[in-house]
């Protein structure tokens, strides 16, 4: 394998959810017949991408199995057992996704060992753990993203639920204004979730009545007026009201821990997270939820937002702090003023530009390499130094050291 920076072809996701237009765009596909929802950049098993090796697309998964320590450098090969630990991602919402949580380190353990012990076939609907480790993510915006991330603060809940459903859940408001703390939003969430259907369907109808009357004064009503549309016999058209919700504008961030309940609404933005695949869904989905499970998951601290700016790093290079050991994500802004230089390469590296056009020189090589929109880039840590130059906007991803938390 050559030592100099590989181009990567990647699979398309095209769930239900997904924009008919901003992957399109990006990549100058034209038109297609179905959504696409995220573009993987990565070596997930599912879909990992292709990096072009003597005019031949070689999958990357294999690429690493035969040079782990060309592609991840020494430290991260024995650190992530010759595995790329991160898994990078354009996601394009038109639609909703799930509310969902993320198991921690040890959860995700116990839990993969649990349901191999049961027995349950890793493609079953009801399995809960596709292995054993953690998923922290990172996403990004680059148009305006409609997002809920987290418990909101406890006052606030109670003063929106008074609102949205006075009558059918009179006294669980009662409850948790007299227990306005982790334990009671715990207790509140559980008997919601775990309500008998004909009672759920009366909290339902008056959430959605009062919501119809209120939507254009609120954003927490307006969305649960579009959820309700969607989704109209489920529990998780409350959820705006729970969690905290959030319009990030282009630029802006969010980080996502173990155990934080959270969903995208809508909208486009760079994702990033360990590489792992294990979710405990809440609602708004027609897939396997385990109320169970979920609760043994979720963090129940009311918080609220902390939307990430990016701070400086290199010339050119603003990185968005995250306490990830897997992944750290920067943009990098390169114009006529401004060229990027790293001497250091701390590990691979992932790049995607998203506007503009550059060129990439590497080493003391006499070629270039050009980065268009669209294109993505994987840059091996044996590679003893880079240049970016042009004007363009490229997102990295790397190894979780960039920038301390």
């Amino acid at each position: 394998m050559e030592n100099k920076p590989l181009c990567l072809k990647n699979e398309i996701q095209d769930y239900a959810w997904g924009s008919y237009s901003f992957i399109q765009r990006l990549l100058d596909a034209g038109h297609t017949d179905t959504p696409w929802a995220e573009l993987w950049m990565g070596a997930h098993p599912k879909a990992p991408s292709k990096v072009q090796i003597d005019d031949k697309w070689v999958p990357l998964d294999k690429l690493i199995e035969q040079f782990p320590e060309q592609i991840l450098g020494q430290s991260t090969a024995l650190r992530f057992n010759n595995s790329l630990p991160f898994l990078f991602k354009v996601l394009a919402a038109e639609h909703p996704l799930s509310i969902q949580a993320h198991p921690n380190r040890e959860q995700a353990r116990n839990g993969f060992d649990r349901e191999n012990h049961e027995d349950i076939p890793l493609t079953a609907p009801n399995r809960n753990y596709k292995d054993d480790r953690h998923k922290p993510e990172c996403i990004c915006a680059l148009t305006p993203f409609w997002a809920m991330e987290g418990f909101r603060p406890v006052s606030d809940t109670v003063a929106l639920l008074s609102a949205a459903c006075p009558v059918s859940l009179a006294d669980a408001i009662e409850f948790l204004k007299q227990n306005p703390n982790r334990n009671g939003l715990q207790r509140f969430f559980e008997a919601l979730m775990t309500l008998p259907e004909h009672k759920i369907q009366q909290v339902i109808d008056e959430t959605a009545a009062n919501a119809a009357e209120n939507e254009s004064k609120s954003d927490e009503f307006r969305w649960i007026s579009t959820l309700y549309d969607l989704y109209p016999e489920d529990i998780g058209i409350l959820s705006p009201i729970l969690l905290n919700l959030v319009c990030l504008q282009p630029g802006e961030a969010l980080f996502l821990n173990s155990g934080e309940m959270h969903a995208y609404l809508e909208g486009s933005g760079i994702e990033i997270m360990a590489n792992s695949d294990n979710v405990l869904r809440g609602g708004l989905t027609t897939k396997h939820v385990d109320v169970e499970e979920l609760m043994r998951v979720l963090n129940f601290q009311p918080h609220a937002l902390d939307i990430l700016s990016p701070q400086n790093a290199l010339a050119c290079e603003k990185v968005y702090p995250t306490p990830a050991e897997e992944f750290a994500l920067s943009v990098i802004q390169v114009d006529e003023a401004c060229a990027y230089l790293t001497n250091k390469i701390n590990g691979p590296e992932i790049l995607l530009c998203t506007n503009g056009a550059g060129e990439i020189f590497w080493n003391q090589a006499d070629e270039t390499m050009a980065i268009n929109p669209g294109d993505s880039v994987l840059i091996p840590a044996s590679l003893e130094s880079y240049r970016i130059s042009g004007r363009a906007e490229i997102y990295k991803a790397a190894i979780g050291n960039l920038l301390p938390a």
